[in-house]
């Protein structure tokens, strides 16, 4: 059957919903397509579903620690059961939640199925086909298998499919010390699993940079996390009731053996059904779709948004994408992907929160900067919380004395470099920091002082 709309949107992951519920609120007839899980990936198998896991872990390892305060709890265990059914009574009412949503909303149209390019304006649905002259992807992205040595023949995890597990591994070997490599390392060691992390790089977190990679490390081996790295060879292998990854490490045994494997070593869009070639859209050499700082494609009338374009990969900036495209469209504006400043935290305990430049990029410019830090360890909240991991470091343009990235890794660290990130998009010099009165005992009052402290980064 072939219909006719305003706008199809494919996907309902972080943009795609409210993009549909805000045109069709504007007066344009929309179509959304959804094959799987309405929510995407942050709320099915990303974001929700892991955090509220990472909660349960805190939760276990502050049991563990009880005697550090004076609390003595008796023995602790975890039921892995619960874990997961408090995990998906979080996640259950999200999903549910957007779809009805959808389904209720005046003047748009849900399609359940996989979603093709029938033309440029064109997208057949099952037996249906759907026109209209503004087609939106947010079609997302799903684990990326890597074609390594026995991954056809060996039994093994995804980031995905480890959150249905309802028993606890007795040994993980995790493959990939990216952000969700690390988040489940420890989050299962938490929970009462040995671990074992391997990674072909020569430090944890490699896109950070080496003093929070130095942090990660002390944190993992405080809680006996077995590390593995400079892995040149990683293959699958089945051994008997286990499950053997080779390593050829520069140290240390060529394999590590254990119950259970999860990769973790990236994501891949899901463009590779879209049929884009119709609609005469030539992915990268990756699979995503490139877009213009208005998240338009090469063609006409055709955007992509939020993990399948490249551009971000978190759920804030997929959502920002959406309010770019809406704004643009529906108010006239000039939002611009350019506009944003990158900002991401993993959620390990404690969180890094890192925005605008690393270290190591302020280095490449060869331009004058200073930098400021502080250990956590000299942060009054850490300390009385004891948890004293981790560090603050600002770097800041010596010329124009504006705030060029931050680090801010340690307690509260999440939600405490927002106040950084604001004086950043506010472009205002860091004197706005340094002359601002914080609350104490928190650990964004340490920020200001940190900055009274700047020194040239030599």
């Amino acid at each position: 059957m072939k219909f006719t709309f305003d706008a199809i949107v494919v996907g309902a992951g972080q943009a795609g919903p409210p993009l549909a519920t805000r045109l069709a609120s504007a007066g344009w007839n929309v179509a959304i397509v959804e094959r799987h899980l309405f929510g995407g990936t942050c709320v099915n198998n990303g974001c929700t579903p892991t955090k509220a896991m990472v909660a349960s872990a805190h939760a276990a390892h502050l049991a563990r620690r009880g005697a550090d305060f004076g609390v003595h709890a008796g023995p602790v265990s975890v039921d892995m059961r619960a874990v997961k059914a408090r995990k998906d009574a979080i996640v259950i009412p999200a999903r549910t939640g957007i779809e009805k949503n959808l389904r209720t909303t005046k003047n748009c149209t849900v399609f359940t199925g996989t979603a093709a390019f029938a033309s440029p304006t064109t997208m057949r649905v099952g037996d249906d086909l759907l026109e209209a002259p503004k087609i939106f992807l947010n079609v997302g992205a799903r684990p990326t298998v890597p074609k390594m040595p026995g991954v056809d023949s060996v039994p093994f995890l995804t980031s995905t499919t480890i959150l249905d597990l309802d028993t606890l591994p007795e040994h993980l070997i995790v493959v990939g010390a990216g952000s969700v490599g690390l988040e489940f390392a420890q989050m299962f060691r938490r929970f009462g699993s040995r671990v074992t992390i391997v990674d072909m790089s020569s430090r944890l977190a490699s896109h950070e940079d080496e003093d929070a990679s130095a942090v990660i490390r002390a944190v993992f081996d405080s809680e006996s996390i077995e590390v593995r790295l400079n892995a040149t060879c990683i293959h699958l292998e089945q051994r008997d009731s286990e499950i053997s990854v080779g390593l050829k490490c520069d140290e240390g045994e060529p394999h590590a053996t254990g119950s259970h494997v999860l990769l973790a070593v990236g994501r891949t869009p899901n463009t590779d059904d879209l049929n884009l070639a119709a609609a005469g859209i030539a992915p990268d050499q990756h699979g995503y779709v490139p877009v213009d700082d208005q998240l338009r494609t090469s063609v006409p009338g055709i955007f992509a948004l939020g993990d399948c374009n490249g551009r971000g990969g978190f759920t804030h900036t997929s959502y920002n994408d959406y309010e770019i495209v809406a704004d643009n469209l529906l108010d006239g504006a000039s939002r611009s992907v350019s506009d944003r400043i990158l900002a991401y935290a993993t959620f390990i305990d404690p969180p890094l929160a890192h925005i605008g430049m690393h270290e190591a990029e302020v280095r490449a410019t060869k331009k004058p900067a200073l930098v400021g830090m502080r250990p956590m360890t000299r942060v009054s909240r850490a300390i009385e919380k004891g948890e004293t991991f981790g560090f603050i470091k600002v770097l800041v343009d010596a010329a124009t004395q504006h705030i060029l990235g931050a680090t801010v890794f340690g307690t509260g660290g999440d939600e405490a470099v927002h106040c950084i990130l604001t004086a950043m998009y506010a472009r205002q010099p860091a004197s706005l920091l340094t002359h601002s009165v914080h609350i104490h005992p928190t650990v964004a009052e340490l920020i200001p002082t940190t900055l009274e402290d700047l020194k040239p980064l030599e």
